[in-house]
């Protein structure tokens, strides 16, 4: 394929005989299926769908893992877009996850199809291995990482049982093996009022509006207080309809980010508290709910990101030093609930975006680009190579199998 360097020149990282020979076996299988996954990312990347509606994508992840031999069911979960297809019977279970969907009018601006035909990389890498090495894969569809908490609810619904380390690898303009996430709540606001012409009796309305404008102002005084890993952020999805009626309803979506689950649960008392302020100064009814599982922080596993980096390097995975500013430059994903339960990493792959960053309509652009399909199938054969690395170490398998 034009612009993608082939991987077998690429070298295979120095260890044992068989444990090379494995790498070179799962390095065959990406090179043969290399133009398959590839065009798997285009497609995905042309026909977005947003979270919990990712029909189209299940559907066509589960016909190539069929097609190589997994045994696939979706709809798992309660969930109709997730899915779990399995290769091999070993005790050791390797867990890798795909996200694929994509966000309103910006379609795949975090590059979820890379991360899905990255997923679908290793899982066919390992696949084809998996009995040499002792392992059953388990490649999870894992639906609404956006908005939703796909993953936090395949685990509490068991979809994890079972696994005993779980990979992924996300897009993004720069490498990194850890990056930071924060823990996120997803918060619903509204107001009820009264309605009332505004210029003929104003004074028999109760403005919701105002209420809202009332929770900003104290949003942006409590701002003053936060610590530089806290972020409170949102937007106004309903609030009135024409200037001279006074608003009787107004709605908002709200995220609450810190870099802890207990900090998260400080920082959302207060920010609760500042839209209460507004019901109280505008007499108005506030209601908040939450739309998505709280997503907690991320712990990285030590020793899956030390051997993902051994192999990342070897395919030609460059990772530049990590300063401030790579820190500020920090989301959250519903993965880091997965991290808290079973050993777990999620390095960032490059996609050589340059200044366009995730969320923005030029990242998408470049998540079909010739550097995302090689960052795909480099990442995707590097989680592979990492699960090899597991499987064929005693210790580093004790240590998994062990929990």
């Amino acid at each position: 394929m034009p612009g993608i360097p082939p991987l077998t020149a690429q070298k295979v990282p120095a260890q044992g005989a068989t444990t090379a020979a494995v790498k070179l076996a799962a390095r065959v299988v990406v090179d043969r299926a290399a133009p398959d996954l590839v065009a798997l990312s285009h497609r995905l990347h042309a026909h977005p769908e947003l979270g919990f509606e990712e029909e189209r994508a299940c559907g066509w992840l589960g016909e190539v893992l069929e097609a190589h031999g997994f045994t696939v069911r979706t709809g798992v979960c309660e969930l109709p877009t997730a899915l779990v297809a399995e290769r091999g019977s070993g005790p050791l279970v390797i867990g890798i996850c795909a996200e694929y969907d994509a966000l309103p009018g910006i379609g795949h601006a975090c590059g979820h199809n890379v991360i899905a035909s990255a997923a679908v990389t290793a899982a066919l890498a390992l696949g084809a291995v998996a009995d040499d090495l002792g392992i059953t894969v388990r490649l999870l569809g894992t639906p609404a990482e956006e908005n939703g908490g796909g993953k936090v609810l395949m685990l509490e619904r068991g979809a994890f049982s079972g696994v005993h380390a779980a990979m992924m690898v996300h897009p993004a303009p720069r490498e990194r093996l850890d990056p930071l996430c924060l823990a996120r709540a997803q918060l619903s606001i509204r107001y009820d009022g009264r309605a009332a012409h505004a210029s003929a009796c104003p004074e028999d309305g109760l403005n919701a509006a105002d209420a809202l404008t009332v929770a900003q102002v104290a949003l942006g005084l409590l701002r003053q207080h936060m610590t530089p890993d806290q972020r409170v952020h949102g937007i106004t999805t309903t609030g009135g309809q024409v200037p001279n009626v006074i608003p009787e309803l107004t709605e908002a979506a709200y995220y609450v980010r810190a870099a802890t689950l207990p900090a998260l649960t400080d920082l959302e008392a207060r920010v609760r508290e500042c839209f209460e302020a507004g019901a109280v100064a505008t007499r108005t009814k506030l209601t908040i709910g939450s739309t998505s599982p709280a997503y907690s922080h991320f712990q990285h596993d030590p020793h899956l990101l030390a051997a993902y980096e051994r192999n990342a390097l070897a395919l030609g995975r460059t990772f530049p030093p990590v300063g401030p500013a790579d820190d500020r430059q920090a989301g959250s994903t519903d993965m880091a609930n997965v991290s808290l339960a079973i050993p777990s990493i999620q390095p960032l792959v490059s996609i050589g975006s340059g200044a366009a960053g995730l969320h923005q309509a030029e990242f998408a652009q470049y998540a079909a680009r010739p550097e995302a399909d090689r960052a795909l199938l480099e990442g995707g054969l590097a989680m592979a190579w990492t699960a090899i690395d597991m499987a064929s170490d005693s210790r580093a398998r004790e240590r998994l199998l062990s929990g």
